[in-house]
């Protein structure tokens, strides 16, 4: 009988390989290959097979034969205390290398210093302190204590730049505080949806309810020492550029009432999901019972037993409906149009039972997790997106790929609703898929089929005191009414009333819903303002918001170092520089899905500009924002 040795945590090695059991073993082979340094396990038959499904299978396509071999060989490593990893830093071809072996996939060699800095294998700036000479000559005031304000005031305390933050809100979150609807949740893998120089969280599920999100902000605004640096609910009233001190002039309103200030540096952390939309429907004044919006769900409300309406069918609604129809007795759903929702298994699944062990006792693994599921929900969509000019078909699709992928999700519409045919007809989009924004099933089908829950797409002439009037006459009597149609996602940044030099507006540059900032960050005419989670730089065909503000805010002290470096005021970029970055931005655009006219979406403007995603893929953008090209900006003195 072989000897059981005792590892330092007091396992044994066959406790050890009984806890390995769980793990996803694509992932498990990368932290073997950290340890060992043996290339063996970079080759078949260790290889794991491709598997685009958003929750994989952990046993990636190995045999069982080749599962308890890597399983072996990693309890065998750490039961020796002895024993540390081979390798700390792949280097970019090494890492190239081992992506491709973790996802079955050819990865392409450009990803690698990307990952190399995301999973924490080489320095990034994020994560330093600036080394100046002098003492930082600029402070920086932040608006918005959400995802994007924590990210970029942890960096700015790192950097030992002079900051504050202020938050309308009595705590941090921004979205995640405000959006409290039942069912809110990530569409984003969680283990993706997180900072990478924060104490990695311990999410319960693969996807995380917005509890589970608000209280690891929460956990971030502490760990980043940021509490005593937040103003809370504080409201920027105005903010107005002075070019002869060089300094933001601006008014605040908190509990200590209105106050001005200057900062040398502005930023909007505000992001996109800010200002709810409220629909122009006639009537809706006149309506008795309660109206709810889904950004603004009150603590407390109980709609046991009630005759609910629900008006919308985008991202939230298909995240309430399932939890409302558990309570409600009657619920009328009112589509404007179908959406495209995509299936996913496991979506509301909580990790394996021993996950966090193997985060962490393992080397490497946790990191190798958190990129496994950032690529499967990254830039391999991108290219399907692309619209093929010979392709036949643009009313319905934009290429064959991106057609296989309609038949993909009618085909799965069909099985869920086989036994409802006229639901079939009107939950089946006929716009291309992923035109919008894609959804995820989470019991919207298994919803529609549930008997109190009517499918109405007759569309609404106006609401009574009492219920909602379709245009067909028909009445429908509700007790409440639920708002869920989406935010106002042009003005960003303009609705906080910032005016630049020669008293310049920006909400008149922007001209009312037409938003435009070089990579989306900086605007001429603005000098040391910067914009986060601005004009096209949000996710269309996925990745995580998170990432794009770690980027961004690399940039943004990126721009801060030159001011100290080089003893001046203020950057101003230039208004060519600009210009031409919207001119690709736009010309990219229209070769992809999101200007295809088959659809109206919230990512285009009223004169059909798309404003709010990026054509981008999330490399590109990563190293576009990685360092600041200084040829691109007006230098101002003091």
């Amino acid at each position: 009988m072989e000897e059981l040795r005792e590892a330092p945590n007091g396992l044994s090695k066959e406790q050890i390989r009984r806890r390995l059991e769980a793990a996803d073993h694509r992932v498990l082979l990368m932290s073997l290959f950290h340890m060992t340094g043996d290339e063996k396990w970079l080759q078949e038959p260790y290889s794991p097979v491709r598997d685009a499904r958003l929750v994989p299978d952990p046993s990636a396509g190995l045999s069982t034969e080749v599962r308890e071999e890597i399983r072996d060989a990693i309890a065998k490593h750490l039961v020796d205390p002895e024993v540390g990893t081979a390798i700390d830093d792949p280097g970019d071809q090494l890492m190239a290398r081992m992506m491709s072996v973790c996802t079955g996939q050819a990865v392409p060699p450009e990803y690698a210093d990307m990952f190399r800095e995301d999973m924490g294998f080489q320095p990034d700036r994020l994560n330093s302190q600036l080394d100046l000479d002098d003492p930082v000559s600029h402070d920086v005031l932040v608006v918005g204590a959400g995802v994007s304000g924590l990210v970029l005031g942890a960096a700015l305390k790192r950097a030992g730049v002079p900051f504050t933050i202020v938050d309308r809100n009595n705590e941090v979150g921004g979205t995640w505080l405000e959006n409290r609807y039942p069912g809110v949740g990530v569409d984003t893998p969680s283990h993706a949806y997180c900072y990478r120089d924060a104490k990695r969280p311990q999410w319960s599920r693969y996807f995380s309810l917005g509890e589970e999100v608000q209280s690891y902000l929460v956990a971030c605004s502490q760990e980043f020492g940021l509490r005593d640096r937040i103003e809370f609910s504080t409201t920027l009233i105005s903010a107005q550029w002075n070019d002869t001190d060089r300094r933001w002039h601006v008014i605040l309103e908190g509990p200590r009432g209105r106050e001005e200030r200057t900062t040398s540096v502005l930023v909007s952390a505000i992001g996109i999901f800010n200002a709810p939309s409220t629909p122009n429907i006639p009537g809706l004044d006149q309506f008795a019972g309660s109206i709810v919006h889904s950004a603004r769900w009150p603590q407390n409300l109980d709609l046991t037993g009630r005759r609910v309406a629900v008006i919308g069918t985008g991202a939230s609604a298909v995240q309430i409906v399932p939890q409302l129809s558990q309570a409600v007795s009657a619920l009328h759903i009112f589509q404007r149009s179908p959406q495209w929702i995509r299936p996913i298994e496991g979506y509301r699944d909580r990790l394996p039972q021993g996950t966090q062990w193997l985060f962490k006792n393992v080397p490497h693994y946790e990191d190798w997790f958190r990129f496994s599921m950032f690529w499967r929900y990254g830039d391999g969509l991108l290219p399907s997106l692309r619209k093929d000019p010979e392709w036949p078909h643009a009313e319905r699709s934009v290429n064959v790929r991106n057609d296989r992928h309609r038949q993909e999700l009618t085909d799965y519409i069909e099985k869920k609703l086989s036994t409802r045919p006229n639901l079939i007809e009107a939950c089946t989009p006929a716009y291309p898929p992923y035109g919008k924004r894609i959804l995820l099933d989470t019991g919207w089908y298994d919803t529609l089929l549930e008997d109190h829950v009517h499918l109405l797409d007759t569309p609404i002439e106006r609401v009574d005191a009492g219920g909602v009037v379709t245009v067909d006459g028909e009445r429908h009597e509700v007790d409440d009414i639920v708002l869920a149609t989406g935010f106002d996602v042009t003005k960003l940044a303009a609705s906080l009333n910032v005016t630049g030099r020669d008293g310049r507006s920006l909400s008149k540059v922007w001209d009312g819903d037409n938003p435009t900032g070089y990579l989306g960050i900086t605007v001429p005419g603005f000098p040391n303002f910067f914009c986060m989670l601005g004009p096209n730089t949000g996710l269309g065909h996925g990745g995580s918001a998170v990432f794009q503000s770690e980027s961004q805010a690399r940039y943004i002290l990126d721009c801060l170092t030159q001011l100290s470096c080089r003893g001046v005021a203020a950057l101003d970029v230039k208004q060519d520089a600009h210009d031409e970055y919207v001119r690709r931005v736009d010309e990219e655009h229209s070769q992809l899905i999101w200007t295809n006219p088959a659809m109206s979406t919230y990512y285009r403007n009223s004169r059909g500009r798309v404003v709010t995603v990026m054509p981008w893929r999330i490399v590109d953008y990563w190293r576009m924002t990685h360092d600041v090209s200084m040829s691109d900006y007006e230098v101002i003195p003091w």
